[in-house]
């Protein structure tokens, strides 16, 4: 009982006078002698230790004591570290060591390696390993040298085979897992044990990989599982800010303590936002005299409505720049004359041109602060619906220099709010430098450049539709403004038919890919009616097949659902009275047509491989066909045999013969293919029972001819 009070008592209270007391550096000496001595001591010990030595008593009270009072250096932590873990000391006395391992300022990587390298020689308990974890976890922060620790991730991921470390295990790995550390044999490990066991730590660590590999991870999680784990209260927190209270002291106290103290305290770097300027009113009149003048000071001004009572006793900012972020001086800018732009515009290019850190790039902090100045500038478009100038004319000057990698994320971002009056720059400024980087960059570079292209249409049509609503034009009039409209939209959509074709060859027709492809052209489908624009451009033939062709039913699907509204918009734009407004191409209607029998073809009359009505088209010789020794390769792409199509199939026969084990597919013809279409259609695929309905059942009547 003596010794549970004493061990209790290692951690004073809070409020009492001895943690509020300031540490000596003449104690701090005395202390690294004496905890020298107890290593030394506890060094010397030979063979496996017993808790009731009691030589082993003055050395654990001597490392308790200075832990709690001023906590250890990098030095004494290592050391430590190998004491506990040798398991010469037992399990008792290294979980009193280990608890006590409270850093005075960093943890070196070499001393998680060395600790790592005891925890794979398996000489201590399972207990003490999930303690050393648990360690680990609480003192991440303090770790020093990330970079090598990330090099022992696969030490740590074969702790997941032990059920008792498994959860600390996946806790460590979240911590480290970046791009790079997913790898297919871990997403498969990872699946395996999913399998075979539920753990909210485990589908915690597959949400991770997920977001970094998406075509990896195609299980479906669990909604509820978000990145968290289940949080433990240990007392090294308390530990920690009792030891800060302790060496800190008063505010005065503390300045000449840390002069004076001789191991180095870890202090992070403030975050140098000054890019942006805080908001200041031009006017520097006090509070009385701007309540006299009538004037509104913006420091004052917290709420919209405060902003609707006060809207004409404002002013404009001393620095224009502090409304970048606000999103209530934004509100105010939106409303301001031509004089506040001019200033806006002024003061963003010259903050572009000076933070730019691919121009200057002097250390990593100049990057990370130019990274949350874009995002905020970018915020503030979205919030106004509309791009700067001084943004556009930044990129037209900067992406023939930009490497793909610098900001990546915020620059691609900054595309998607280009105005439509300066679709003519976009050709030499912005798709050949793009163009270059394409091909020569990663699977992400390249989903981020479409998805921006994708917003970029998405937010020119939107801002045609506004324009248009506004001026109440004759909608049967094309204007110059919408000519040149048209021209710069179909400019746009053909160099993404160029990136989608050049994207999926070099990326094996990507998943993620091919899902922010298909979304792109679901958009350019659908121009004409849902815009209010005479203009139809079919998907390229390099988009296409590999679509049709494609494993995912989503991808399938999505295609049938594009190919329906392409037939919409064309039967509505030959109806239109005024042909002369739609540009009627004959060659877009013989291109639907090739289309429209190609995908009939492999769907619906099993007619796959056979002549082509497209040059760009799939045609094997009957010869090659034979020599694949593949039964039926006709019927190898219709709707019962198709591979993204057959585990519906599967499903299908199993529920309407569940006795039967052979999934005899010859089973699935007649009256049972009307049942499986309305399986199919029960299955979510709307897609492809919108493409059917329209489309296959009266397509010789219906194909659209010009």
């Amino acid at each position: 009982m003596k010794r549970s009070r004493s061990s209790e008592q290692t951690l004073p209270a809070t409020g009492s006078k001895q943690t509020r007391s300031v540490t000596k550096p003449e104690e701090i000496e005395d202390d690294r002698l004496s905890i020298e001595e107890a290593l030394n001591c506890l060094n010397k010990i030979k063979g496996s230790a017993s808790k009731k030595n009691r030589a082993l008593q003055g050395p654990l009270k001597t490392v308790e004591k200075i832990a709690q009072e001023r906590g250890l250096a990098p030095e004494e932590i290592h050391n430590l570290l190998n004491i506990a873990l040798s398991g010469k000391l037992g399990t008792v006395i290294s979980n009193r060591l280990l608890k006590n391992l409270i850093p005075i300022s960093v943890i070196t990587g070499d001393s998680v390696i060395s600790a790592v390298s005891w925890l794979c020689a398996r000489k201590c308990s399972s207990d003490i390993q999930v303690l050393v974890l648990k360690w680990l976890i609480v003192m991440f922060d303090f770790i020093d040298q990330k970079e090598n620790i990330n090099a022992l991730y696969g030490f740590f991921f074969s702790f997941l085979r032990y059920d008792k470390l498994l959860p600390f295990a996946c806790h460590v790995l979240c911590l480290l897992t970046r791009m790079e550390s997913v790898k297919p044999f871990h997403v498969r490990k990872l699946l395996n044990l999913h399998g075979s066991m539920t753990s909210a730590s485990l589908q915690t660590l597959l949400w991770k990989y997920k977001i970094f590999a998406p075509e990896m991870v195609t299980i479906t999680l669990p909604t509820k599982t978000k990145m968290s784990f289940r949080t433990f209260s240990h007392p090294w927190k308390t530990a920690i800010d009792n030891v800060k209270l302790r060496i800190h002291g008063t505010p005065s106290a503390s300045q000449l303590t840390l002069k004076c103290m001789e191991y180095p305290q870890s202090q992070k770097k403030e975050r140098n936002t000054k890019l942006i300027p805080p908001v200041c009113s031009s006017n520097a009149e006090s509070l009385a005299e701007s309540e006299k003048h009538k004037f509104f000071s913006l420091e004052q001004l917290q709420t919209f409505p405060q902003l609707l009572q006060n809207i004409q006793y404002l002013e404009p900012p001393a620095q224009i720049g502090s409304v970048i972020g606000n999103p209530l001086l934004l509100h105010y800018f939106s409303l301001k004359d031509k004089s506040v732009s001019r200033r806006m515009h002024y003061w963003m290019g010259h903050t572009l041109k000076e933070g730019c850190s691919w121009y200057k790039m002097t250390n990593q902090e100049d990057e990370l602060n130019f990274k949350v100045f874009l995002e905020e500038v970018f915020k503030a478009e979205c919030f106004l619906q509309r791009g700067f100038l001084a943004c556009e004319e930044f990129l037209w000057k900067s992406l023939h220099f930009w490497d793909g990698c610098c900001c990546q994320s915020q620059v691609l971002q900054l595309v998607r709010w280009i105005s439509p009056n300066s679709f003519s720059e976009m050709k030499t400024y912005l798709y050949q430098p793009l163009l270059k980087l394409f091909s020569i960059s990663s699977l992400y570079f390249k989903y981020e450049v479409l998805e921006s292209l994708r917003e970029l249409l998405l937010n020119m049509l939107n801002c045609h539709m506004q324009a248009d609503m506004a001026t109440e034009s004759n909608a049967d009039v094309l204007n110059t403004t919408q000519v040149d409209l048209i021209s710069s939209l179909a400019e746009l959509i053909h160099f993404v038919n160029r990136l989608s074709t050049v994207g999926l060859c070099l990326e094996n027709n990507s998943a993620l890919l091919m899902n922010v492809i298909l979304d792109f052209y679901e958009t350019v489908s659908d121009i004409y009616l849902k815009y209010k624009l005479p203009l139809v451009i079919m998907l390229p033939t390099g988009v296409f097949y590999p679509a049709l062709l494609s494993m995912n039913s989503a991808t399938l699907d999505q295609l049938c659902y594009i190919m329906y509204r392409y037939r919409i918009n064309l039967v509505a734009a030959k109806q239109k009275p005024e042909i002369k407004k739609f540009k009627f191409s004959h060659q877009i209607c013989q291109e639907y047509n090739r289309y429209l029998s190609t995908i009939v073809g492999y769907l619906w009359t099993s007619q796959a491989f056979q002549e082509s009505p497209c040059p760009q088209g799939i045609q094997l010789d009957p010869e090659v066909l034979e020599m694949t020794r593949v039964k039926n390769h006709r019927k190898g792409f219709n709707v019962v045999f198709h591979p993204a199509l057959m585990g519906y199939a599967m499903l299908f026969l199993k529920k309407m013969q569940p006795e039967d084990t052979t999934l005899n597919f010859k089973f699935i013809r007649g009256a049972r293919w009307g049942w499986y279409q309305e399986f199919l259609y029960s299955q979510g695929l709307q897609g492809l029972k919108l493409f059917i309905e329209s489309s296959i059942c009266h397509a010789p009547q219906e194909k659209v001819r010009h």
